[in-house]
């Protein structure tokens, strides 16, 4: 009888993932390890890339690649990890397979992130964000939809809660976009509302004139030291008191790791993400791997630990498919290591910041930086092509892509 690893999630990290232990297998002649991907469907959401128009043609086709690498899909969605029997449950997507329970000899959980929604009154009834395809594709029905409602302050007026890297990539769409819906004259008023006292709190000090003067030239505006406290259907009223009428309200602030995390035993960070060695062994469980999004895991000897970003998550899926084929095969694994960090932060028409190092120094600015954001939104994070061969090469660990 074969034996099974089994990848859950078709993200970034989740591709690379079924991909990389499809490669070793293959090199270490072995046909009797089955690897399988379990999503909701067979396709890459390529969530860098929600803030832009057109969301929902944001996404690309993964069955093709994964029948040419040997890698065996299974529709469905995960609701329940026993770790302790090594099975997965899974409910709903598909008709074959809802509420089976599937076997595996090791797990890789690469189940990604979710926007974090605290319970603030009015967010989930009021309030617009662009977390996945459908949520963005709402916002773009909704704000085409403004051009029927009267003009007014409300109706030409965006709030974008967080100014983090989310809420300045899709503030700084925002005025060229309301524009194109309600005409060129018209006086939109796009805001972002930040608790902290600085923009970009997360992003430090190196690229912050770059963002605000991006911003201003934009005509995004901010507020500091406040956060939202109340969303309606008229805008938003801050925790200092402030009331800001907005028809359009996008939460941003912040991402927590996929609630099966806490399925799994053992110590997770204040996003949920489980700490895995360098190998990307979950720290404590034998058969389980976590990768992506779900993984708190050292980049580095420095200090320095991933972040919840498509960078990582790429480097971090080849390296969990590799060593998690390795593990069961008894083969020495590859540490993951991804030392270079950089960043390139989208700032709409004005362009875009890129930075180097954990410190993020400024490389490149304005429409040459803008110009290398869009090479990295539009080919290098989208799923490799080609026959067989070139398809397993690019998952080698040791590929280590920066991006």
């Amino acid at each position: 009888m074969s034996k099974q690893i089994l990848v859950i999630g078709a993200g970034f990290a989740g591709m690379w993932s079924a991909l990389g232990a499809a490669r070793l297998l293959e090199q270490a002649g072995r046909s009797d390890v089955e690897v399988s991907l379990i999503a909701p469907e067979p396709a890459l959401h390529v969530r860098p890339r929600l803030y832009e128009q057109n969301p929902e043609g944001m996404k690309a086709p993964l069955l093709e690649i994964f029948k040419t690498a040997g890698v065996k899909f299974i529709q469905g969605l995960v609701k329940h990890i026993d770790v302790a029997n090594q099975q997965v449950r899974l409910i709903g997507t598909g008709a074959d397979t809802s509420g089976c329970d599937i076997k595996y000899d090791r797990l890789v959980l690469a189940a990604g992130s979710r926007l974090n929604c605290p319970p603030i009154p009015g967010l989930k009834d009021h309030a617009f964000n662009v977390d996945q395809i459908a949520d963005a594709a709402r916002l773009e029905a909704h704000l085409h939809g403004l051009a029927e409602r009267a003009d007014s302050a409300g109706r030409n007026t965006v709030v974008v809660a967080g100014a983090g890297f989310t809420g300045i990539e899709t503030a700084a769409e925002m005025p060229a976009r309301l524009r194109e819906i309600l005409g060129p004259n018209v006086a939109v008023n796009v805001i972002m509302v930040e608790r902290a006292g600085e923009v970009g709190p997360d992003l430090g000090p190196g690229p912050r004139p770059v963002i605000t003067q991006a911003l201003t030239e934009l005509g995004v505006t901010w507020r500091l030291g406040s956060g939202v406290a109340v969303v309606d259907a008229a805008g938003v009223t801050l925790e200092n008191g402030e009331r800001i009428e907005a028809d359009t309200v996008i939460w941003t602030a912040g991402a927590r790791a996929s609630e099966l995390t806490a399925q799994i035993p053992g110590e997770h960070d204040r996003f949920g993400r489980l700490h895995v060695d360098r190998n990307l062994k979950v720290k404590g469980i034998d058969a389980v791997f976590a990768t992506g999004d779900c993984a708190y895991a050292a980049t580095d000897d420095k200090g320095n630990h991933t972040m919840m970003s498509c960078q990582h998550a790429n480097n971090l899926g080849r390296s969990a498919g590799h060593n998690v084929a390795a593990d069961l095969l008894g083969l020495d694994p590859i540490a993951y290591s991804q030392s270079e960090y950089v960043t390139c932060l989208a700032l709409g028409p004005w362009g875009a910041v890129y930075t180097e190092g954990w410190d993020r120094q400024v490389k490149l600015k304005g429409p040459e930086a803008g110009a290398l954001k869009t090479m990295i939104n539009t080919q290098w994070i989208y799923p490799p092509n080609g026959d067989r061969a070139e398809i397993l090469a690019s998952a080698d660990p040791a590929r280590v892509i920066v991006a």
